[in-house]
């Protein structure tokens, strides 16, 4: 098996996340008496963790960026409400218990390499029936760094013992290949995730795939 380790982004990955993270940006933004936002305007914001979401969200409520009081404040406020609304509406994409499974009976090693913060991963994998499937968790704040910077992927496959040779990395975005390509990993891209609104087909990936299970199949394909 050439990819013995398969690390996953999370969000626009394996779980449509964007109501709850909406509502707990527009919860946050009404506490601060800004305006609030439709779910197809936050969506373009996801991908490059809270902070920059908290950043471009007052920038556009304010029609400037905030400075570092208000920003601080939102950043409290955001941490406290994302429990309350964490999984509420949250759904699991088609295709993917059947990949992970896939994946598993393969012999694979998995992990979850995602910007959100840990604390908030875990729940929602938890109460989505995903955690078991995973060996490892990295998140937005388990390293100094967040993707597209390659570290958090380069200490996941420290945490499995795994070169990035013989690790694959999928994803939906340009933060993921960006972040697995200066990692030395192979990586595929999904077409119905969070890519701030542009087209996958321009991102220079390994391969595109349709959902978690097609990379399953690319996954064993490649390996034959």
């Amino acid at each position: 098996m050439r990819y013995l380790n398969i690390l996953f982004d999370l969000d626009g990955t394996l779980v449509d996340s964007v109501p709850d993270i909406t509502a707990t940006v527009n919860a946050t933004l009404t506490e601060l008496d800004q305006t609030t936002f439709a779910l197809e305007q936050v969506k373009q914001w996801i991908g490059k963790g809270s902070d920059h979401l908290l950043r471009t969200a007052l920038t556009e409520a304010l029609g400037h960026a905030p400075d570092e009081a208000l920003f601080n404040q939102a950043k409290a406020a955001y941490l406290r409400h994302y429990p309350q609304f964490n999984g509420q509406h949250s759904t699991v994409y088609d295709g993917v218990f059947e990949g992970l499974s896939a994946f598993k009976a393969m012999g694979c090693t998995l992990g979850v390499v995602t910007n959100k913060e840990v604390d908030f991963a875990i729940p929602l994998l938890n109460q989505l029936s995903l955690a078991s499937y995973f060996d490892l968790i990295v998140g937005g704040d388990s390293t100094d760094y967040k993707k597209p910077h390659p570290e958090p992927l380069r200490f996941a496959a420290q945490q499995l013992h795994a070169t990035p040779a013989h690790c694959l990395f999928i994803g939906d975005s340009a933060n993921d290949v960006q972040a697995a390509q200066a990692a030395n990993m192979t990586v595929l891209v999904l077409p119905y995730g969070y890519n701030h609104g542009i087209d996958v087909q321009t991102l220079n990936a390994s391969g595109i795939v349709s959902s978690i299970a097609d990379a399953a199949r690319w996954a064993m394909n490649a390996s034959r």
